[in-house]
């Protein structure tokens, strides 16, 4: 089994990593291979709702380095998601919502069914509101979300900081090992079928 760990933060090393590399040394100790890509501080490009997608096998119109590499992980197999973020204006960082906008929106089909989890890194408030954002995602994606002993947020400003929030760790830990018992009983079941076609309702009435 295996699970990938996006890491949101433009920064190399700092407490975003030391949160996801928790939750990665754990879902080792458990046997699962981990494999962690980090955004970094490159301009990423956004969705433009062009459509292409749809008609390009599930690949995005733009190409560049980092969407192709998630892609690839995507398509190759994962069997869980985990996508860590610190904290800007109670959000996710805007470079990582852009990202996950474009690789949801055409490859969200290899994601279904695959137990995600968000974890928030911040200074002092706003984990909330991000954690519940990056959630999001997962529950528009027929993903079940993995729960922890506490909402998945550590702390720390400085870089290194997020190692002395004991608490946080912890809660990094306890949602590996929930991830890891949730995917072995998932992959011992079949998954729902889903009702054909897809039913959307817009709430435009278009009159003639």
């Amino acid at each position: 089994m295996k699970v990938l760990l996006i890491n949101g933060s433009p920064r190399a090393n700092g407490n975003t990593s030391i949160a996801l590399a928790e939750v990665a040394k754990t879902l080792e100790s458990e046997g699962i291979e981990t494999i962690t890509i980090g955004i970094g501080n490159q301009p990423v490009r956004g969705c433009v709702a062009c459509g292409a997608c749809h008609t390009k096998k599930g690949q995005c119109a733009f190409s560049d380095l980092l969407y192709d590499q998630l892609h690839a992980i995507l398509t190759e197999g994962v069997d869980g998601l985990v996508v860590g973020s610190p904290v800007y204006y109670a959000g996710p960082n805007g470079s990582l919502c852009a990202l996950l906008d474009r690789l949801f929106y055409s490859a969200g089909m290899l994601l279904s069914y695959k137990p995600a989890a968000a974890v928030a890194v911040c200074r002092r408030g706003g984990a909330s509101a991000c954690f519940d954002r990056l959630n999001k995602y997962f529950t528009i994606n027929n993903m079940p979300v993995v729960s922890s002993q506490y909402w998945n947020s550590v702390h720390g400003w400085e870089k290194g900081e997020a190692e002395h929030d004991a608490e946080g760790l912890q809660t990094m830990r306890t949602l590996a090992r929930n991830m890891a018992w949730m995917m072995r009983n998932l992959a011992k079941e079949q998954r729902p079928e889903s009702e054909k076609p897809k039913m959307r309702t817009n709430f435009i009435e278009v009159k003639g």
